[in-house]
C-alpha cells in the first residue's frame, strides 16, 4: 500500500462512496483495491478468513470486508463509522471515504464529505432514487462537492438492461439540475462483479462511457492556491522569551515572508517575517501545510483569529445566513445557545431564524420551528462577538462550522456559511455614564436575578414571593418575573411546543438582566425545562450575579397539589405538551440552592435563600 500522501499534493483525490444502505459502497471500494492488485497478501489471507466467518457473498471473498473494519459492521454486513483507505494508481493518489448509508449515521457522512473533491453516490438498480440516496445527493451539493459520479451498482440483478439505467439516470438528472450539481457522470456497474470498475463490462456493450476507476483518474481537481490566504491561529509559540509565532494550517491560497497579512477580526496589519515548519523554515507555505509565522511587528493575535491576504480577507460579522444539517435526535430550537466551532475559534451561536426546511426528494421549502434529525433547512445564526469567516463556497474550511451542544458537548449540527447578515454592524452598544454599578449604589445594594426552576405546581411562585417579602422588608428594591404573568404580555404570541419555551425563556432571561442592570434584585419564577436556557441565563449575566434555586417537588406531589388543573387536562389528553408529562424537565445537575420541598417548610425554604443571599454579600 501507498504511504500517506502529501496533503498539499495536487495529484491527491479526496473522494467519498455515499448511497442508501446495502447499495454496495464497501463493495465496491474492495472492488477497486482488490482488481487494482493495492491489496498486500497478508490482508488477502484475513479477507480470506473472514469471508468465511462473515461473508455475505458464497464462497467468493466478500470484498465488503477489506473495508468494513468494525466488529459490528462485520456481523451486520452494514457500514457505521467512516472508513478511510489511501491507495495510489499510476496516474493519482486517493484517499476514499466510505460512509455509512443509515439514516441514525448521517453525521458520519456529513464528516466525509467536507473535505472531499468527488462523490460517487451509489443506487441500487433494482431500489433505484432512495429518501436517503436524495439526503446524501443534497448534502453533497451544500457541501460543495464539485465532482459527483452516479454509479448505479447491481446491474446484474436487473439482467443490465439499458433501460433501468436509463430510468434512474433521467431521475438523478432532475434532481442534480435542481441542485445545480457542476459535474456529474453516471456509470452503470456490478461492483459484485467488477463490470465496469476497472475494465469494461461485456455485457453492457451499450454503455460507452469510462470506467469507474478510469473517470476517477482523469477527472480534474480544483486546488486551493488560488484561494486568498488564509492561516486560522491554533495557538501562540513562545519557543523562546524572544521568539513569538502563530502556529496552524494554511486553510487556503500562499504565503512567503515579505508578504502582508491581516489579522481578523482585529484588523491589526504586518508582515511576514519566517516561515517555520518541523523540517526549518520555508521559503513558502501552500493550502493543507502546518506551519508557524513570525511576523515583523508586535501584534496581539490569540487563537481563532484568521491572518489573511489584505486585499481579499475575509467577512467580519456576528451573524450570517447558513444551510444547517441537524445530526441530533434532540431537535434544533430557535432561540437555543450552543457552542460554535468555526475554524479554531469556539463562540457562542443562536439560531435567530428558521427560514425553511428542504424536503430532500422535492426540493420544496417548508416552513418550521425547528429541524429534526437528518433534516436541512436555511437559518440565521447570531454570535457572541464578531468573527471572521469566508463564504463556504469560497472557502470550506473558513466557511464551515459545527455546533456542540453546551450541556452533553456532543456534535448536534454542521453548517456552511452563504452569506453574512450586516444588521448589527451599525448599531454598537451605546455607553452611559449611569451604568449598573452607579444604580446599585443609589439602592446600596448588590443587583442579582433568583432564578427559580422546577415543575409546574412545585412552590416557585410561593418561595419568590416569600423571599421578596423579606427583602422588602429590609429596603432591598426588587421585581419578580413570574413564568405565567410575562405570558399575559411579553410572551403572549407563544405556545407551549419545545421551540416556544425556549423562545419563553430567552425574552425572559433578557429582561431579567435588564432588571439586574438597572441595579434590582430580581426574581425569576419559570419552569425552565432546559438545561441549555438556564446556562445560558447564567453565561448572560455577570459573573456571580445568577443564582438557580431547584425547587424540587416529586411529580407525585405536584400533581396531587394541581392549583391550576392542569395535570389533570395534561393526563385526559386535553393539554399537549406539558412539562413532566409529555414534555421533559431537564433536572439541574448543580444548582446554587436545592430546594426539597418534601422535607422543608416554606419558611426554612425562604430563610435558605436569604442566608445565600448574605453569604454573598447581596443583602447584610
Amino acid at each position: 500500500m501507498a504511504a500517506a500522501p502529501d496533503p498539499a499534493d495536487k495529484d491527491l483525490m479526496r473522494l467519498i462512496t455515499c448511497g442508501s444502505v446495502d447499495d454496495g459502497k464497501s463493495t465496491l471500494i474492495g472492488r477497486l483495491l482488490f482488481d487494482a492488485r493495492l491489496v498486500p497478501d497478508d490482508h488477502l489471507e484475513t479477507l480470506a478468513r473472514d469471508s468465511q466467518r462473515y461473508g455475505t457473498v458464497g464462497d467468493s471473498p466478500d470484498l465488503a470486508l477489506l473495508v468494513d473494519g468494525l466488529q459490528a459492521e462485520r456481523e451486520q454486513g452494514i457500514t457505521i463509522d467512516i472508513a478511510y483507505r489511501i491507495f495510489s494508481t499510476a496516474r493519482r493518489r486517493f484517499i476514499v471515504a466510505d460512509t455509512p448509508g443509515h439514516a441514525q449515521y448521517t453525521r458520519n457522512m456529513v464528516t466525509g464529505a467536507s473535505t472531499a473533491d468527488l462523490a460517487v453516490v451509489i443506487v441500487d438498480a433494482r431500489k433505484g432514487l432512495l429518501a436517503q440516496t436524495c439526503r446524501h445527493i443534497t448534502i453533497v451539493s451544500l457541501m460543495g462537492v464539485r465532482h459527483v459520479v452516479l454509479a448505479v451498482n447491481k446491474m446484474d440483478l436487473v439482467d443490465y438492461r439499458e433501460q433501468r439505467f436509463a430510468e434512474i439516470v433521467a431521475a438523478y438528472s432532475h434532481l442534480a439540475k435542481r441542485l445545480q450539481l457542476a459535474s456529474t457522470v453516471a456509470i452503470p456497474i456490478s461492483a459484485l462483479r467488477g463490470d465496469n470498475v476497472i475494465k469494461p463490462s461485456a455485457a453492457m456493450p451499450w454503455y460507452p462511457g469510462p470506467t469507474l476507476l478510469d473517470h476517477l483518474e482523469r477527472v480534474g481537481i480544483e486546488t486551493s492556491d488560488t484561494q486568498p490566504f488564509r492561516l486560522a491561529a491554533q495557538w501562540v509559540s513562545r519557543a523562546d522569551p524572544d521568539f513569538r509565532g502563530y502556529a496552524g494550517t494554511v486553510l487556503g491560497g500562499g504565503i512567503r515572508p515579505g508578504d502582508e497579512v491581516v489579522v481578523q477580526p482585529s484588523g491589526a496589519r504586518s508582515h511576514v517575517a519566517r516561515i517555520v515548519s518541523a523540517d526549518g523554515d520555508l521559503a513558502e507555505a501552500v493550502a493543507g501545510q502546518a506551519i508557524t509565522l513570525t511576523l515583523t511587528d508586535p501584534v496581539d493575535i490569540v487563537r481563532g483569529d484568521v491572518l489573511a491576504a489584505p486585499d481579499r480577507p475575509p467577512h467580519v460579522a456576528d451573524q450570517f445566513a447558513c444551510h444547517l444539517v441537524w445530526v441530533d435526535d434532540s431537535p434544533m430550537l430557535p432561540g437555543r445557545s450552543y457552542l460554535m466551532r468555526l475554524g479554531t475559534a469556539t463562540l457562542t451561536a443562536t439560531v435567530t431564524e428558521l427560514k425553511h426546511r428542504i424536503d430532500v426528494e422535492t426540493g420544496i421549502h417548508e416552513a418550521t420551528k425547528q429541524l429534526a434529525l437528518n433534516e436541512i433547512g436555511f437559518a440565521n445564526v447570531a454570535l457572541d462577538r464578531p468573527a471572521p469567516f469566508d463564504v463556504y463556497d469560497d472557502n470550506r474550511d473558513t466557511g464551515g462550522f459545527i455546533l456542540i451542544d453546551r450541556t452533553s458537548n456532543a456534535t448536534v449540527g454542521a453548517g456552511m456559511i452563504r452569506f453574512p447578515l450586516r444588521r448589527a454592524s451599525s448599531l454598537p452598544w451605546q455607553t452611559f455614564t449611569v451604568d449598573k454599578t452607579a444604580r446599585a449604589r443609589i439602592k446600596q445594594q448588590r443587583p442579582c436575578v433568583l432564578w427559580f426552576t422546577g415543575l409546574s405546581g412545585a412552590g416557585k411562585s410561593t418561595i419568590a414571593d416569600g423571599v421578596e417579602k423579606r427583602l422588602l422588608a429590609l429596603g432591598r428594591h426588587t421585581f419578580s418575573l413570574d413564568g405565567d404573568n410575562v405570558r399575559h404580555g411579553l410572551n403572549r404570541d407563544l405556545g407551549f411546543t419545545d421551540a416556544d419555551r425556549v423562545e419563553n425563556v430567552r425574552r425572559v432571561i433578557e429582561v431579567a438582566r435588564l432588571f439586574c442592570e438597572a441595579g434590582l434584585i430580581v426574581l425569576v419564577s419559570v419552569i425552565s425545562p432546559f438545561r441549555s436556557e438556564r446556562q445560558l441565563a447564567r453565561e448572560r449575566m455577570t459573573e456571580g450575579e445568577f443564582v438557580e434555586i431547584f425547587v424540587d417537588t416529586p411529580l407525585a406531589e405536584c400533581e396531587r397539589r394541581d392549583p391550576k388543573g392542569l395535570y389533570r387536562r395534561a393526563r385526559d389528553g386535553k393539554l399537549a405538551n406539558f412539562t413532566g408529562i409529555d414534555s421533559p424537565y431537564e433536572v439541574p445537575e448543580a444548582p446554587d440552592i436545592h430546594l426539597r420541598t418534601p422535607d422543608m417548610p416554606l419558611e426554612q425554604e425562604i430563610e435558605t435563600v436569604m442566608k445565600v443571599l448574605r453569604d454573598r454579600g447581596v443583602i447584610d
